[in-house]
């Protein structure tokens, strides 16, 4: 792997032997996952990797931040210090991508190892309208929860049941609700500090929305930390005194997070936890402005990486294919727990190590209430992407996105005629059905090749690639959305509801069943505990109550209180 270095070796090069095939028969693919697990547990055993071993991991998430800001990646006119230094010590991936060039939907997709396409999380967003345009979605809509694939399980899940603390500090937007068993705590005030046994290992988020979108206007009061007149303009806006203002305050965001990152820095120093914690720094989509945000161009879709461990080469950089469904699986694998064959990913770091990936996928569908189906596929130099409704535009009239300044001033502009033919180009009626793109010498995705002889042989490539991609997990963009649940939903208008949790009361024990195999079970002796989730039998004394929570990720929740006798 190109600038970066494991030190446990040994482990390393067994999985890369066994995994060194790109395209596998599906027989080998079985093989495979067989002894990825194999691999997991003789890990796992070999290391005498008991819980209180097992590495605490912190992600450091921020919203709708494209790299080029951070210094690191080159900067725009900001102060990113204490990423700078936090890079210092990291690898810094250089070809990072969301499955989105939006959160909800990508973080579908990180939450659960799976491309959203495959799991019907591809829409933004799904658990109510948008309050802004609430009148605008088709009749019939209704909010809905994304009911999961049998077996399927979040992340954050497998690791509780694995004996880490979890938490979210705090956005979710998951693309459904979370069952009470998914965190520890996911609040405002979540932090690793709050585990009570602090032997325990940890896993912890902290979200920053600083640099989200709507922080353009919401910040607006607050003083500018950089020139205007000496902020990079990208050549998609016009160079005004609007474009510069509005970059100039994205930009100012941009290092008033780089100040929380550094708190929470200074935090896990503070706490002895730096040096041996894992740490993730990104971002969960490109930037959060106009004709970036929600679009399937680089700019929408790559984003920040560095991680920072124990056995990594500090300070250098790595170029390998990296989205965020790889995310889940290499979490668990560093975790030492085996990957699930639920999740689609690869694991990118850890003993169950993956072959580099060749290709990046991702969606682009219902945006609020505009429906729209793009599909993009990317193997580092060239784009390709697959317009199912070439008659629409590319521009979707997003009401959220007109608070910011520079939307109205774009449209303002485009009326009167007065963008440039690559500016404008957003704006245009309808779109091609394919496009193709050479990132390296067009960086901005300004030139379509899709009929250029010259490239007619990368154009079937990554066409072909995308068939094969929605063939293997299947795209349930090419369904009705409302079809679509009312299948998860059987037929009916609402959602079905999870059977209730059985109890059996044995030898001073607790056993705890649901009749949905797909359930987690959740349980606590009093309302004022968190949740606890059930993976094996527990001790209880007769008289004592204890609340019981099922739920099947989609469907409703069944919560009940038994007395035991």
């Amino acid at each position: 792997m190109a600038g970066q270095l494991e030190k446990d070796s040994t482990l390393q090069l067994y999985s890369d032997k066994i995994l060194s095939f790109e395209n596998p028969p599906k027989a080998t693919v079985a093989m495979k996952k067989l002894l990825l697990f194999l691999i997991g547990i003789s890990f796992l055993f070999s290391l005498g990797l008991a819980q209180q071993n097992r590495p605490n991991i912190v992600w450091i998430v921020v919203e709708d931040m494209s790299p080029e800001h951070l210094e690191v990646y080159g900067g725009t006119g900001g102060k990113t210090p204490h990423l700078n230094a936090l890079a210092k010590e990291s690898v810094q991936y250089m070809n990072a991508f969301s499955t989105a060039g939006v959160c909800a939907p990508s973080r579908a997709a990180l939450i659960t190892g799976a491309y959203q396409t495959a799991i019907g999380g591809h829409h933004m967003r799904t658990l109510a309208a948008s309050a802004a345009a609430s009148d605008d979605y088709p009749p019939g809509f209704k909010g809905y929860s994304v009911v999961l694939p049998e077996g399927m399980k979040p992340y954050p899940l497998i690791l509780r049941e694995a004996g880490y603390y979890t938490s979210n500090n705090s956005k979710e937007d998951y693309q459904f609700r979370s069952p009470v068993t998914m965190w520890d705590e996911s609040s405002p005030r979540a932090h690793y500090r709050n585990r009570i046994d602090k032997s325990q290992p940890f896993f912890s988020i902290f979200n920053f929305t600083t640099t989200h979108e709507s922080q353009v206007w919401a910040r607006e009061k607050e003083p500018l930390k950089v020139d205007p007149a000496k902020v990079k303009i990208p050549p998609y806006y016009p160079d005004d005194s609007i474009s510069r203002y509005v970059m100039a305050r994205f930009i100012t965001n941009v290092m008033t997070m780089d100040d929380q990152v550094g708190e929470v820095i200074r935090q896990l120093k503070e706490d002895g936890l730096y040096d041996n914690t894992i740490i993730f720094f990104y971002s969960d989509h490109g930037d959060g402005l106009p004709y970036v945000k929600r679009e399937l161009y680089d700019r929408g879709l790559r984003v920040p990486l560095l991680i920072k461990a124990p056995f990594l080469q500090a300070g250098t950089r790595n170029e390998e294919l990296v989205s965020f469904v790889d995310f889940a699986p290499t979490l668990l694998s560093l975790s030492g727990i085996p990957i699930p064959g639920t999740m689609q990913g690869r694991a990118f770091l850890g003993p169950q190590k993956s072959v580099p990936r060749k290709y990046i996928y991702a969606a682009r569908d219902r945006m609020d209430s505009e429906y729209d189906r793009v599909r993009a596929v990317f193997d580092g130099r060239f784009k390709y992407i697959r317009n199912y409704m070439p008659e629409k535009p590319n521009y979707q009239n997003i009401r959220f996105r007109l608070q910011n300044p520079l939307m109205p001033h774009l449209l303002k502009l485009h009326q009167e005629g007065k963008l440039n033919e690559n500016q404008a180009r957003w704006f245009a009626s309808s779109k091609p059905s394919e496009e193709l793109y050479d990132t390296q010498s067009d960086p901005d995705e300004f030139k379509n090749l899709a009929s250029d002889p010259a490239f007619a042989e990368k154009l079937a490539e990554l066409r072909k690639a995308h068939e094969q991609w929605i063939a293997d997990y299947g795209d349930l963009g090419a369904v009705n959305e409302m079809e679509m649940v009312r299948t998860w939903w059987k037929g009916k208008d609402t959602p079905p509801v999870t059977p209730a949790a059985q109890l059996k009361f044995e030898n001073g024990k607790v056993h705890l069943t649901c009749s949905n195999p797909s359930a987690s079970i959740g349980y606590r002796f009093s309302e004022k505990e968190g949740w606890k989730v059930y993976t094996a039998p527990f001790e209880a004394k007769i008289g004592e109550t204890i609340y019981v929570n099922s739920h099947r990720i989609g469907y409703e929740p069944t919560e009940i209180s038994l007395l035991i006798q």
